[in-house]
Protein backbone atom coordinates (compact mmCIF):
# COMPACT_ATOMS: atom_id res chain seq x y z
CA UNK A 1 0.00 0.00 0.00
CA UNK A 2 1.63 3.54 -1.12
CA UNK A 3 2.14 6.07 1.56
CA UNK A 4 -0.80 7.90 0.22
CA UNK A 5 -3.31 5.32 0.35
CA UNK A 6 -2.36 4.88 4.26
CA UNK A 7 -2.63 8.19 4.65
CA UNK A 8 -6.12 8.46 3.83
CA UNK A 9 -6.69 4.91 5.82
CA UNK A 10 -5.82 6.76 9.08
CA UNK A 11 -7.74 9.59 8.24
CA UNK A 12 -11.01 7.37 7.82
CA UNK A 13 -10.45 5.63 10.78
CA UNK A 14 -9.75 8.56 12.84
CA UNK A 15 -13.00 9.86 11.42
CA UNK A 16 -15.22 7.26 11.86
CA UNK A 17 -13.94 6.75 15.92
CA UNK A 18 -12.66 10.08 17.27
CA UNK A 19 -15.21 12.42 16.21
CA UNK A 20 -18.08 10.25 16.06
CA UNK A 21 -19.16 10.79 19.97
CA UNK A 22 -21.18 13.67 21.00
CA UNK A 23 -19.68 15.91 23.45
CA UNK A 24 -21.45 17.40 25.86
CA UNK A 25 -21.91 21.56 24.76
CA UNK A 26 -21.12 22.06 28.80
CA UNK A 27 -17.44 20.34 28.20
CA UNK A 28 -16.40 22.25 24.95
CA UNK A 29 -13.45 24.06 25.90
CA UNK A 30 -13.90 26.41 22.88
CA UNK A 31 -17.13 27.76 23.49
CA UNK A 32 -16.53 30.23 25.65
CA UNK A 33 -18.32 28.82 29.30
CA UNK A 34 -16.84 28.80 32.80
CA UNK A 35 -18.36 26.62 35.58
CA UNK A 36 -18.66 29.76 38.07
CA UNK A 37 -20.96 27.57 40.30
CA UNK A 38 -21.93 23.36 41.51
CA UNK A 39 -23.09 21.17 43.47
CA UNK A 40 -21.78 17.43 42.94
CA UNK A 41 -23.40 16.44 46.17
CA UNK A 42 -20.11 14.34 46.78
CA UNK A 43 -20.56 14.38 51.13
CA UNK A 44 -22.73 11.97 52.16
CA UNK A 45 -25.63 13.74 54.33
CA UNK A 46 -28.08 16.18 54.32
CA UNK A 47 -27.67 18.99 51.27
CA UNK A 48 -24.90 21.72 51.75
CA UNK A 49 -26.74 24.64 53.64
CA UNK A 50 -24.53 27.05 51.97
CA UNK A 51 -25.97 26.36 48.18
CA UNK A 52 -29.44 25.17 49.51
CA UNK A 53 -32.42 26.08 51.28
CA UNK A 54 -35.65 24.77 52.26
CA UNK A 55 -39.14 25.13 51.50
CA UNK A 56 -41.92 23.91 53.71
CA UNK A 57 -45.16 23.61 53.97
CA UNK A 58 -47.82 23.12 51.62
CA UNK A 59 -46.48 25.14 49.44
CA UNK A 60 -48.65 26.00 45.73
CA UNK A 61 -50.91 24.71 43.23
CA UNK A 62 -52.83 22.68 45.85
CA UNK A 63 -50.35 19.82 45.55
CA UNK A 64 -50.69 17.24 48.34
CA UNK A 65 -47.05 16.67 49.96
CA UNK A 66 -45.84 18.65 52.80
CA UNK A 67 -42.64 19.99 51.99
CA UNK A 68 -39.67 19.11 54.88
CA UNK A 69 -36.02 18.98 54.96
CA UNK A 70 -36.34 15.80 55.93
CA UNK A 71 -37.03 14.22 52.75
CA UNK A 72 -33.46 15.37 51.01
CA UNK A 73 -30.02 13.81 51.51
CA UNK A 74 -26.87 13.20 49.49
CA UNK A 75 -26.04 9.81 49.16
CA UNK A 76 -23.38 8.19 46.21
CA UNK A 77 -22.39 11.13 44.82
CA UNK A 78 -26.62 11.90 44.09
CA UNK A 79 -29.21 14.22 46.05
CA UNK A 80 -31.90 12.28 46.90
CA UNK A 81 -35.66 14.12 47.36
CA UNK A 82 -38.18 11.28 48.38
CA UNK A 83 -41.68 11.18 48.26
CA UNK A 84 -43.59 9.61 50.83
CA UNK A 85 -46.81 8.59 51.62
CA UNK A 86 -47.36 9.17 55.32
CA UNK A 87 -49.82 10.65 58.12
CA UNK A 88 -49.27 13.49 60.18
CA UNK A 89 -51.02 16.17 61.44
CA UNK A 90 -51.24 19.34 59.68
CA UNK A 91 -49.16 21.97 62.06
CA UNK A 92 -51.20 24.66 60.36
CA UNK A 93 -54.49 23.61 60.65
CA UNK A 94 -57.24 25.77 61.38
CA UNK A 95 -61.32 24.04 61.57
CA UNK A 96 -63.89 25.92 59.09
CA UNK A 97 -60.65 27.61 57.25
CA UNK A 98 -61.07 27.94 52.92
CA UNK A 99 -57.65 28.38 52.48
CA UNK A 100 -56.48 25.12 50.83
CA UNK A 101 -53.19 24.89 53.08
CA UNK A 102 -54.82 25.37 56.18
CA UNK A 103 -58.10 23.53 55.77
CA UNK A 104 -56.69 19.99 55.65
CA UNK A 105 -56.14 18.52 59.34
CA UNK A 106 -53.57 15.51 58.35
CA UNK A 107 -50.44 15.97 56.15
CA UNK A 108 -50.69 12.91 53.70
CA UNK A 109 -47.51 13.03 51.91
CA UNK A 110 -44.13 13.97 52.25
CA UNK A 111 -41.61 15.40 50.15
CA UNK A 112 -38.54 18.08 49.60
CA UNK A 113 -37.80 21.56 47.66
CA UNK A 114 -34.84 23.09 47.37
CA UNK A 115 -33.73 26.29 46.00
CA UNK A 116 -30.68 29.01 46.40
CA UNK A 117 -32.77 32.01 46.97
CA UNK A 118 -30.64 34.46 49.09
CA UNK A 119 -27.46 32.62 48.71
CA UNK A 120 -27.05 32.05 44.87
CA UNK A 121 -28.55 34.05 41.93
CA UNK A 122 -27.13 34.25 38.52
CA UNK A 123 -28.22 36.86 35.30
CA UNK A 124 -27.74 34.63 32.25
CA UNK A 125 -25.76 31.47 31.21
CA UNK A 126 -25.94 27.69 31.37
CA UNK A 127 -27.63 26.17 33.73
CA UNK A 128 -27.49 22.20 33.71
CA UNK A 129 -28.48 19.63 35.66
CA UNK A 130 -28.16 15.55 35.46
CA UNK A 131 -30.83 13.27 36.67
CA UNK A 132 -33.42 10.47 36.60
CA UNK A 133 -36.87 11.09 37.65
CA UNK A 134 -39.38 9.08 38.59
CA UNK A 135 -42.48 9.36 36.28
CA UNK A 136 -44.64 7.19 38.39
CA UNK A 137 -48.53 8.66 38.55
CA UNK A 138 -48.94 11.47 40.73
CA UNK A 139 -45.30 12.37 40.51
CA UNK A 140 -44.39 16.12 39.32
CA UNK A 141 -40.32 16.55 39.67
CA UNK A 142 -38.88 20.15 38.65
CA UNK A 143 -35.71 21.56 38.25
CA UNK A 144 -36.42 25.40 37.53
CA UNK A 145 -35.66 29.43 38.04
CA UNK A 146 -37.50 32.46 39.58
CA UNK A 147 -36.26 36.21 39.01
CA UNK A 148 -35.06 37.55 42.60
CA UNK A 149 -37.33 39.98 42.38
CA UNK A 150 -41.03 41.12 42.35
CA UNK A 151 -44.20 38.42 43.08
CA UNK A 152 -44.52 36.10 40.57
CA UNK A 153 -44.83 35.83 37.35
CA UNK A 154 -43.93 39.48 37.25
CA UNK A 155 -40.71 37.86 38.66
CA UNK A 156 -40.14 35.25 35.59
CA UNK A 157 -39.95 31.49 36.12
CA UNK A 158 -38.67 29.26 33.44
CA UNK A 159 -38.97 25.29 33.77
CA UNK A 160 -35.58 23.84 32.74
CA UNK A 161 -37.49 20.40 33.57
CA UNK A 162 -40.99 19.68 34.73
CA UNK A 163 -42.63 16.48 34.41
CA UNK A 164 -46.13 15.52 34.99
CA UNK A 165 -49.08 13.02 33.61
CA UNK A 166 -46.94 11.34 30.99
CA UNK A 167 -45.56 14.75 29.42
CA UNK A 168 -41.84 16.67 29.74
CA UNK A 169 -42.10 20.04 30.09
CA UNK A 170 -40.08 23.05 29.47
CA UNK A 171 -41.95 26.42 30.17
CA UNK A 172 -41.04 29.97 30.18
CA UNK A 173 -43.58 31.85 31.92
CA UNK A 174 -44.39 35.91 32.79
CA UNK A 175 -46.64 38.65 34.20
CA UNK A 176 -50.04 39.63 31.96
CA UNK A 177 -52.14 42.04 33.09
CA UNK A 178 -54.15 40.30 35.25
CA UNK A 179 -52.35 39.71 38.73
CA UNK A 180 -51.11 36.30 39.31
CA UNK A 181 -51.98 35.55 36.02
CA UNK A 182 -49.13 33.90 33.80
CA UNK A 183 -48.41 34.20 30.23
CA UNK A 184 -46.79 30.96 28.83
CA UNK A 185 -44.54 30.03 26.14
CA UNK A 186 -44.49 26.00 26.53
CA UNK A 187 -43.51 23.13 25.16
CA UNK A 188 -45.17 19.70 26.44
CA UNK A 189 -43.47 16.56 24.79
CA UNK A 190 -45.17 13.09 25.24
CA UNK A 191 -42.67 10.15 26.96
CA UNK A 192 -43.82 8.10 24.28
CA UNK A 193 -41.64 10.45 21.78
CA UNK A 194 -38.70 9.04 23.01
CA UNK A 195 -39.75 5.56 22.01
CA UNK A 196 -37.67 3.85 24.87
CA UNK A 197 -39.62 2.05 27.61
CA UNK A 198 -36.80 2.25 29.98
CA UNK A 199 -36.13 6.43 29.12
CA UNK A 200 -36.85 7.23 32.84
CA UNK A 201 -34.89 4.47 34.25
CA UNK A 202 -32.19 6.56 33.08
CA UNK A 203 -30.42 9.70 33.65
CA UNK A 204 -30.44 12.85 31.32
CA UNK A 205 -29.29 15.97 31.06
CA UNK A 206 -31.18 19.42 31.16
CA UNK A 207 -30.31 22.34 30.37
CA UNK A 208 -31.03 26.22 29.94
CA UNK A 209 -28.98 28.47 27.61
CA UNK A 210 -29.97 32.00 28.45
CA UNK A 211 -28.45 35.32 27.02
CA UNK A 212 -29.41 38.75 26.26
CA UNK A 213 -31.16 37.37 23.43
CA UNK A 214 -32.94 34.09 24.23
CA UNK A 215 -33.63 31.07 26.38
CA UNK A 216 -32.85 27.78 25.25
CA UNK A 217 -33.86 24.52 27.43
CA UNK A 218 -32.72 21.51 26.24
CA UNK A 219 -32.81 17.58 27.66
CA UNK A 220 -30.02 15.44 26.10
CA UNK A 221 -28.89 18.10 23.53
CA UNK A 222 -32.20 18.35 21.98
CA UNK A 223 -33.87 21.72 22.17
CA UNK A 224 -37.26 21.78 23.08
CA UNK A 225 -38.23 25.25 23.84
CA UNK A 226 -37.17 29.03 22.78
CA UNK A 227 -38.21 32.26 23.42
CA UNK A 228 -36.90 35.67 22.79
CA UNK A 229 -36.43 38.35 25.63
CA UNK A 230 -38.20 40.22 23.03
CA UNK A 231 -41.55 38.88 23.66
CA UNK A 232 -40.63 38.28 27.60
CA UNK A 233 -42.24 41.85 28.33
CA UNK A 234 -44.31 42.05 31.92
CA UNK A 235 -47.97 43.02 30.91
CA UNK A 236 -48.95 44.37 34.07
CA UNK A 237 -48.00 48.21 33.07
CA UNK A 238 -44.53 47.82 34.65
CA UNK A 239 -43.05 47.24 31.38
CA UNK A 240 -40.13 45.48 32.90
CA UNK A 241 -38.45 42.21 31.75
CA UNK A 242 -38.24 39.71 34.44
CA UNK A 243 -35.53 37.60 32.41
CA UNK A 244 -33.10 40.89 32.70
CA UNK A 245 -32.38 40.34 36.50
CA UNK A 246 -30.63 37.38 38.30
CA UNK A 247 -32.68 33.91 38.77
CA UNK A 248 -32.36 31.13 41.65
CA UNK A 249 -32.18 27.80 40.69
CA UNK A 250 -34.94 25.53 42.42
CA UNK A 251 -35.02 21.39 42.65
CA UNK A 252 -38.45 19.90 43.71
CA UNK A 253 -40.21 16.38 43.66
CA UNK A 254 -44.03 17.62 44.33
CA UNK A 255 -47.11 15.29 44.57
CA UNK A 256 -50.72 16.00 42.91
CA UNK A 257 -51.94 19.22 42.75
CA UNK A 258 -53.39 21.38 39.76
CA UNK A 259 -51.23 19.58 37.37
CA UNK A 260 -49.53 15.95 38.86
CA UNK A 261 -52.25 13.64 39.00
CA UNK A 262 -53.60 10.96 40.58
CA UNK A 263 -50.75 9.29 43.32
CA UNK A 264 -53.65 7.21 44.57
CA UNK A 265 -52.37 4.11 42.66
CA UNK A 266 -48.54 4.23 43.21
CA UNK A 267 -46.13 3.06 45.96
CA UNK A 268 -44.18 4.65 47.88
CA UNK A 269 -41.39 5.89 48.52
CA UNK A 270 -40.63 7.43 44.93
CA UNK A 271 -37.58 9.12 44.55
CA UNK A 272 -36.01 12.15 42.18
CA UNK A 273 -32.16 11.49 41.72
CA UNK A 274 -30.06 14.50 41.18
CA UNK A 275 -26.21 13.53 39.77
CA UNK A 276 -25.46 17.18 39.63
CA UNK A 277 -26.37 21.12 39.25
CA UNK A 278 -23.70 23.10 37.26
CA UNK A 279 -24.13 26.79 36.25
CA UNK A 280 -21.34 27.89 33.70
CA UNK A 281 -20.81 31.72 32.29
CA UNK A 282 -19.07 33.58 30.07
Amino acid sequence: MSRLSLLFTFLVVVSSTSFSQPVSSSARADDGWKLVWADEFEVAGPPNPKNWKFETGFARNHELQWYQPDNARCENGLLIIEARREQKANPTYQANSTNWQTNRPTIKYTASSLHTNGLHSWQYGRFEMRGRIDTSPGLWPAFWTLGVKGEWPANGEIDIMEYYRNMLLANVAWATGKRYTAEWRSTKKPMASFNDPDWSKKFHVWRMDWDETAIRLYVDDELLNAVLLTDTINKDGTGSNPFRQPHYVLVNLAIGGDNGGDPSATSFPRRFEVDYVRVYQK
